[in-house]
């Protein structure tokens, strides 16, 4: 039955068009279709291989930019747990030229002169490597960035947030807090009755 039909049709398309019915490229694309359809699809090739490149150049030059932050921080903040170990030392430097007293200076002159000279070596190494002071003075405002409230107490004559005592002296590394500076500061002045 199925060939009964096929032969019907070929009949019908002889009728309708006998010269066209045994030409062989009837249904095959010609060669400049072919020449197109690779073309369009070298073209779509070629724009995700682009793609892919400005993609890798990309990623590449971001690579290289961390890469370069990283380097410097590490250049900048490498010695961040060996400057804090050696904050230590710098307070026991001021601790005890605090405690010197004139009877002591006459005493032992050069003793006094060589912990000054030491502690000044010490903070020219600090300054060498980015260390830096945080010395904030009574009046003051309280920068919760850079100061550790170590109390709080109502003071006549101050604003709420002013410092009053200054306890520890902080530190800066580059742009990171070290150790923030340890001070008191004002609730404010008593209550007005």
């Amino acid at each position: 039955m199925a060939k009964d039909k096929n032969k019907h049709d070929l009949e019908e398309q002889f009728l309708d068009d006998p010269e066209n019915l045994f030409d062989e490229d009837q249904d095959e694309p010609d060669a400049e279709e072919i020449e197109a359809d690779e073309i369009a699809a070298l073209r779509v090739e070629v724009a995700e291989l682009k793609d892919r490149l400005l993609r890798s150049l990309a990623e590449t030059e971001n690579m290289r930019k961390r890469a370069e932050r990283d380097r410097r921080d590490a250049e900048v903040y490498g010695a961040t747990r060996l400057a804090r170990d050696l904050l230590a030392v710098h307070d026991n430097f001021d601790r005890a030229l605090g405690n010197v007293t004139d009877a002591v200076r006459e005493a032992a002159p050069g003793l006094i002169e060589g912990i000054e000279l030491t502690q000044r070596g010490l903070l020219s190494a600090f300054e060498k490597n980015k260390i830096t002071k945080i010395s904030p003075a009574a009046g003051d405002r309280f920068d919760p960035k850079l100061h550790q409230a170590m109390f709080e107490a109502p003071v006549p004559g101050t604003k709420a947030g002013d410092i009053i005592q200054v306890m520890g002296e902080g530190f800066m590394i580059g742009e990171r807090l070290l150790r923030p500076a340890q001070v008191g500061v004002s609730s404010g002045g008593p209550a007005v009755q």
